[in-house]
C-alpha cells in the first residue's frame, strides 16, 4: 500500500527517477503552482513510472504524521443571530478530542486566496482528514479537495451522489410537516423567504412546501416565493426585502415560513413596526433553532437543527474512513431537526372570528 511507504522512501525515489532535488518533490505535491510545469509534468510521469499516483502518493506522505482534522466553513464564522456553524464546531471539536484528533479551522471566508490555502493544507500533509460545512469542495487551478487523496465528510449538504459522505438533516420533511402544521390551524395563503434559488437548501426545503400544500389539495400558487437572490449570510436583508414584498401583495399571506433564523427575526422586527400584529395579524416560523428565538418578541418558533447529533456523527464517519473501513459505511446519514413550537405562530383571525 502507498500509505505504507515511508514519505523519505517515496521523495527519493521519484526524485532520483526525476533527475530533481527531493525538496522539489515536496514543493511539488504541497504546492504545484511553485512548480514549473515542465518539472512538475517530470515528476508526476516519475511517480506514475515507479507505481505511485501522484494523489495517491500525496496520501502516503501524510499517513501517519498528523492528528488534525480540516474543517472547511461556508465562510464568515459568525453571521447574524445563527449560532449554527460554531455549535457545531464545538460538537466537532469535542468529538475529534475524545479520539485523539486536533481541529484546525483553515478558513473564514471563500475567496480564492483562501481557496488556495485550503488545498494547500492537505496536499502540504498538514491534515489527515477534511469536513465540509454546508459548501462545496474547494477546487482552484486543476486542484481540488477531492483529489487530495485524503478522507473528506460533507456536513449540511448532500454529496453522496458525488461519492462523498454526507450528514444532513431532513430538510424536506422539517418544513413539509411544520407547512402542514399552519396548514391545520387554517393558513391559507403563505409567504416564503427563500435561500439562493436552486441550492441544496431551497430545493429541499421549498420543496417540503410544495408537498405539503399537495398532501392538502392546496394549488402551488398558494404560497409567493420571496428573496433567492441573495446569499445565505444575508438574512437579515432578505427578511427586510421581504417586507416590501408582503406589503406590495394586494392578498396578504397569513404565514411565514422562513428558511433561517435571521431572515425572520429581521421580517418580524419590520413588519410589526408596520402595526402587522404577530400572532394575530402573520404567523412566523423559521428554521436554525437560534438560542435567541426564545427572546424574540414574540418568542419565535422555529425548526431547530440537531446540531450535536449531526457534529458526533460526522466525526464518526471521517474516522471510520481514516480507518480504511469506508467500503461499510453510510453515504447518507440524515438527523431528523424539531419544530421548537412559540408564540409566533396561531390560527389566522380569520379563524378566530
Amino acid at each position: 500500500m502507498i500509505g505504507e511507504e515511508p514519505a523519505g522512501t517515496l521523495m527519493s525515489e521519484v526524485a532520483k527517477l526525476a533527475g530533481v532535488a527531493i525538496s522539489t518533490v515536496s514543493r511539488a505535491l504541497a504546492n504545484p503552482g511553485r512548480v514549473n510545469e515542465k518539472t512538475h509534468a517530470k515528476i508526476d510521469a516519475a511517480a506514475r513510472q515507479l507505481g505511485y499516483p501522484p494523489n495517491a502518493m500525496a496520501r502516503g506522505l501524510r499517513i501517519g504524521k498528523s492528528n488534525t482534522i480540516m474543517i472547511v466553513l461556508p465562510g464568515s464564522l459568525y453571521y447574524g443571530a445563527s449560532q449554527v456553524i460554531p455549535q457545531i464546531l464545538q460538537s466537532i471539536n469535542k468529538a475529534l478530542i475524545q479520539s485523539g484528533y486536533n481541529l484546525m479551522i483553515a478558513n473564514l471566508d471563500r475567496g480564492a486566496g483562501s481557496e488556495r490555502h485550503i488545498l494547500d493544507l492537505p496536499f502540504g500533509g498538514a491534515v489527515r482528514g477534511a469536513i465540509i460545512l454546508s459548501s462545496k469542495s474547494p477546487e482552484v487551478d486543476g486542484r481540488s479537495l477531492a483529489s487530495a487523496g485524503l478522507p473528506i465528510v460533507s456536513m449540511l449538504l448532500d454529496m453522496s451522489d458525488a461519492g462523498l459522505p454526507s450528514v444532513v438533516t431532513n430538510d424536506h420533511e422539517a418544513v413539509r410537516d411544520v407547512t402542514a402544521e399552519l396548514i391545520g390551524l387554517g393558513h391559507k395563503r403563505f409567504l416564503y423567504l427563500a435561500r439562493p434559488e436552486g441550492s441544496y437548501h431551497d430545493v429541499e426545503r421549498f420543496g417540503g412546501v410544495l408537498k405539503a400544500l399537495d398532501a392538502a389539495g392546496m394549488p402551488e400558487n398558494a404560497v409567493v416565493r420571496s428573496g433567492g437572490n441573495l446569499d445565505y449570510q444575508q438574512g437579515f436583508q432578505i427578511g427586510l426585502e421581504a417586507v416590501k414584498d408582503f406589503v406590495e401583495l394586494a392578498e396578504k399571506p397569513t404565514a411565514v415560513i422562513a428558511t433561517s433564523d435571521d431572515m425572520a427575526i429581521s421580517f418580524m422586527s419590520r413588519v410589526q413596526g408596520l402595526g402587522f400584529r404577530i400572532p394575530g395579524d402573520l404567523s412566523i416560523v423559521s428554521f436554525d433553532g437560534s438560542p435567541v428565538c426564545e427572546f424574540c418578541s414574540p418568542p419565535l418558533s422555529t425548526i431547530e437543527q440537531p446540531v450535536t447529533e449531526m457534529g458526533e456523527a460526522a466525526v464518526a464517519l471521517l474516522l471510520t474512513c481514516i480507518e480504511g473501513a469506508e467500503t461499510s459505511i453510510e453515504r447518507r446519514k440524515v438527523i431528523p431537526s424539531k419544530l421548537i413550537l412559540r408564540e409566533s405562530m396561531a390560527r389566522p383571525r380569520i379563524e378566530q372570528e
